[in-house]
Parts: structure tokens; C-alpha cells; sequence
């Protein structure tokens, strides 16, 4: 498969660029569902008054609901059709965005998010494995990934703008209200543009496999957020333990079955391991960078959702252009040079936020932004170019459902990892409560408390996404010392063209 982006092909139908079209709609609203809460969370904070746990959930139990299920709903849409799991997902996300958008109460909340995510689960995986049936040229098909890459991208990217444009005008619920017209496009032009695809000849769909692999993902990931924000207690490490116990039958188990759940044998190719590792290091610290910005911006220099929306458009521009890019960019430097480069870009551009200040240093966040989302957007672009070129057509939901599970699983652990210790950091600064927020609010006229709880949220911002930059750089590293072995089709893609 080539990886450089070409012209549309005339040989393509116009259908299949129509059906790309309605692709990019719920890759768009699943994306940038993950980060348009950042902006809303004080606002929404003062309505429903969630506790800081509560908050945390609010954010990311949306994630992980994807992060556990996307593998078992790419191989469910191998089998009973991509469009009607497309199809089907899509209606569960928009009633459950209803839902959100009037919830009376954050648990109420939580629980819509979670519905969110299941219907997610199926939208990301389906849609990009219908490209392969959309577009059978190579040629072509590069050029679709990458358009649909740069949704994904820069959906994620655009959320919190999309978000403080509509908390400017709207209540917080609108936020997810605005999911409902856009799905309801979807669902009356998918069953006109969009092919049905199922995979001939696959067995029955492992059930015992998609119960291991989900009781052992969300376990881990409620453990890891627990004791990070908690500290390391007895019943969460217990959990956690459950959940890696879990974890190792459903890996013994997929070594045993002939349809597995999850292709082991695709982690022995060099570039795949790179690509899922880069796109889980890069969507934890991306989450973590935007969250606690988006904070920053409106608790620590006092902007309104509007303004701090306003100043994350250069950084999703350059998200999205990137990943238009960064394919042609993997064809000149080769694939695994050009993971080493944007990770280290995304590195840099985490760095540079200790620039940033309680009284300045708005210049920082802007450049820093810009050049993380240039990393951020060409890393992202090569995920899902391995992630379809390492398997055969019918076998594409499955393959696409492990990268897209390494984005939803990064962007769960990045808020409740970096997250919790932003949050750390802060409470250790003083006597403060749960949030800045709550702290601001009860100082009253104590200005030098409330001066105080800016310092120490900087402090924290500056540890996470500090430690963000290490994790980005280590993973640099690693994709530099990888092997290069790869199939003739992931061999394609790093050297842009077809063997």
C-alpha cells in the first residue's frame, strides 16, 4: 500500500468519496467527544456539583468504555456487516447523547457517557475498515486514511474549540446535543453511500475471549486511575490484580484458538508494535496536555470558554493539516524515522509548556501546542496506515479495533494518569480543596490563598506534561532501536510504494 497521499483517483467512483464523506461524521463526533468536556468541566461543575472523583469519571469513563470493547466490536463487524454495527452504534450514541445533554445529576451523567461509549465502540473500527471495501485502489485508499486520520485527529483537537463556542452562546448540555443532528445525517445517507461488508467463512465470535479481554482492560484501568489519585490501597490493587489475571487468560486464550479475538502474531512485526505503542504514549500524553490547559486557561488566567477556545485553533489546524501530511512525509523518511521524529516533536512541544506562568506565557502554550500537534498529527496518520495495511481486507475491523483501542486506552490513562498527578502536585501545594476551582471559590477574599492554588495548579500542569515529554521521548527511543522487519505490506508503507 503507498503511503503518499494522492489526487482523488478519477478511476474511483464519486460514490466512494460521497460514502468517505459520511465516514468522516462519526469519526468526527467520537473524537472530538473525547476532549470537548475540557472547556465544559467548570461550567458543568457548578450545575451538578460532582465530586472531584466524580469529575475525573465524568471525563474518562467514556475512553475506557471504548478502550474495552473497540477490539470485540471490530471483529463483531467482520461478521455481522460493518455498516449495520455502524449503523447501530451510531443510534446508541446519539440517544445516549440526549441523555447527557439533560442529565440532573453527575451520575446520571456518568452513565450517559458510558452508553456513549459503547455506540463509539462500534463507529471508529467500522468506519475505517469500510475504506478498504470503498476503495480497493492503493492509491486511493491512502488518500481516504489519511483524510479520515485527520478527522480523528483533528476532531480531538477541535473539540474543546467546538466546545467553547457553544459554552459561549448554549448551556453545558449543548455540548453533546450537537451530536444528534450530525448522526442523524449518517443514518439517513449510510444506508444509501455506504457497502455492506462481512468477512466470508469467520467462525462464531468468541465470547469467553470478549469477556476476558474486557474484565481484564477495565479492572487494570480503574486500579492505575484509583491508586493514582488515592494512593496504593488494598481493594483497588486487589482489582487491579483480578484485572491482570484476566488479562493473561484472555492472551493464553487467543494462543489457542483459530480465529482468535486479538492476532498476537501482529505485535511480531517491528512497525505494528511501534505504531500501537506510539499511538498509546501519544494519546495519553495529548489528553493529559489538553485537559490541564484547557483548566489552565480558564481557572488561572480567568478566560471565558470563548477565549480559551480562541487559542487552541493554532494547534488544531496544525493537528489536522499534519495528519493530511504526514503520510507523504513517512514515504520520504521512511516509516519508523518518521515515528522517531514526530514523537520527539510531540516531546518538545510538551517541554516547552514550562513556559507557561500564573501571569503569562500565553506565548509558550500557543508554540507549544503547535509544534506537539505536529508531531501528534503525523504520528497518528502512520497508526492507522499500519494498523489497514497489516492484514487482508476481510480481516480489517479486527486489525483496526487493536490501534484504535491503543487511542481510547491512551486517552482514558492520560487524564487519569496525568491527571491524578496534576492533582497531587496541587493538593501537596497547600490547603486547598479537591479542585482549583472549589479552592477559588471558598477563598473569598483571601487573594493570597487563591494565588497560592494557581502557583501550586501551575506546578502540577508543569510535572504532568513534563512527565508526558518523558514518555514520548521514551518512546522515541524505542522506535529507533526497533526492528524493520516487517510484511511486504508494512514494508509498502515505510517505503511508499507497492512490492
Amino acid at each position: 500500500m503507498t503511503s503518499t497521499l494522492a489526487r482523488p483517483d478519477a478511476k474511483t467512483p464519486r460514490r466512494a468519496w460521497a460514502g468517505l464523506a459520511v465516514l468522516l461524521l462519526p469519526v468526527l463526533l467520537v473524537s472530538m467527544d473525547m476532549s470537548v468536556l475540557y472547556l465544559a468541566m467548570p461550567i458543568l461543575t457548578q450545575s451538578l456539583d460532582p465530586s472531584a472523583t466524580q469529575q475525573l469519571w465524568i471525563l474518562d469513563i467514556y475512553g475506557f468504555m471504548i478502550a474495552g470493547l473497540l477490539i470485540t466490536m471490530g471483529n463483531l463487524g467482520d461478521r455481522i456487516g460493518r455498516r449495520t454495527i455502524l449503523l447501530a452504534g451510531a443510534t446508541v450514541f446519539g440517544a445516549a447523547s440526549v441523555l447527557a445533554a439533560v442529565a440532573p445529576s453527575a451520575g446520571v451523567l456518568i452513565a450517559a457517557r458510558a452508553l456513549m461509549g459503547i455506540g463509539g465502540a462500534t463507529l471508529l473500527p467500522s468506519s475505517l475498515a469500510l475504506i478498504s471495501t470503498l476503495f480497493p485502489d492503493d492509491r486511493a485508499r491512502a488518500t481516504a486514511i489519511g483524510v479520515w486520520t485527520a478527522f480523528f485527529a483533528g476532531g480531538s483537537a477541535v473539540g474543546p474549540i467546538i466546545g467553547g463556542v457553544l459554552l459561549h452562546h448554549f448551556w453545558w448540555g449543548s455540548v453533546f446535543l450537537i451530536n444528534t443532528p450530525v448522526l442523524l445525517v449518517l443514518l439517513v445517507f449510510g444506508p444509501l453511500l455506504l457497502p455492506e461488508h462481512r468477512a466470508a467463512g469467520r467462525g462464531p465470535l468468541d465470547w469467553v475471549s470478549v469477556l476476558l479481554s474486557i474484565g481484564g482492560i477495565l479492572p487494570i484501568v480503574y486500579a492505575i486511575k484509583h491508586c493514582a489519585a488515592e494512593g496504593f490501597e488494598l481493594p483497588a490493587i486487589g482489582i487491579g490484580i483480578i484485572g491482570v489475571l484476566l488479562l493473561t487468560a484472555f492472551i493464553r486464550r487467543q494462543r489457542t484458538l483459530s480465529e482468535p479475538l486479538l492476532d498476537l502474531s501482529l505485535f511480531r512485526r517491528g512497525l505494528f508494535s511501534v505504531a500501537i505503542g506510539s499511538s498509546t504514549v501519544g494519546m495519553l500524553a495529548l489528553a493529559g496536555m489538553s485537559y490541564l490547559t484547557s483548566m489552565y486557561l480558564q481557572s488561572v488566567t480567568e478566560r471565558d470558554a470563548l477565549q480559551s477556545a480562541l487559542l487552541g485553533i493554532p494547534g488544531a489546524v496544525v493537528v489536522f493539516v499534519f495528519s493530511m501530511s504526514g503520510a507523504r512525509i513517512g514515504r520520504r523518511l521512511g516509516t519508523k524515522s518518521t515515528f522517531v521524529l514526530a514523537l520527539s516533536m510531540a516531546s518538545l512541544g510538551n517541554l516547552m509548556l514550562l513556559g507557561v506562568g500564573v501571569d503569562g506565557g500565553i506565548g509558550w502554550y500557543i508554540a507549544g501546542s503547535v509544534v506537539a500537534g505536529a508531531g501528534f498529527g503525523i504520528a497518528f496518520t502512520l497508526v492507522s496506515e499500519v494498523a489497514v495495511s497489516s492484514v487482508p481486507t476481510e480481516r480489517a475491523g479486527s486489525a483496526v479495533g487493536i490501534s484504535e483501542t491503543s487511542f481510547e486506552l491512551g486517552n482514558g490513562l492520560g487524564l487519569a494518569l496525568l491527571g491524578s498527578l496534576a492533582a497531587l502536585v496541587f493538593r501537596s501545594g497547600g490547603d486547598f480543596g479537591p479542585t482549583l476551582g472549589e479552592t477559588i471559590a471558598r477563598t473569598g477574599d483571601n487573594t493570597a490563598l487563591a494565588e497560592s492554588a494557581r502557583e501550586s495548579f501551575v506546578t502540577g500542569m508543569h510535572v504532568a506534561t513534563t512527565t508526558g515529554a518523558v514518555l514520548l521521548a521514551g518512546m522515541a527511543v524505542i522506535a529507533f532501536f526497533a526492528k524493520s522487519e516487517a510484511t511486504a505490506k508494512s514494508a509498502a508503507v515505510a517505503a511508499g510504494s507497492v512490492h
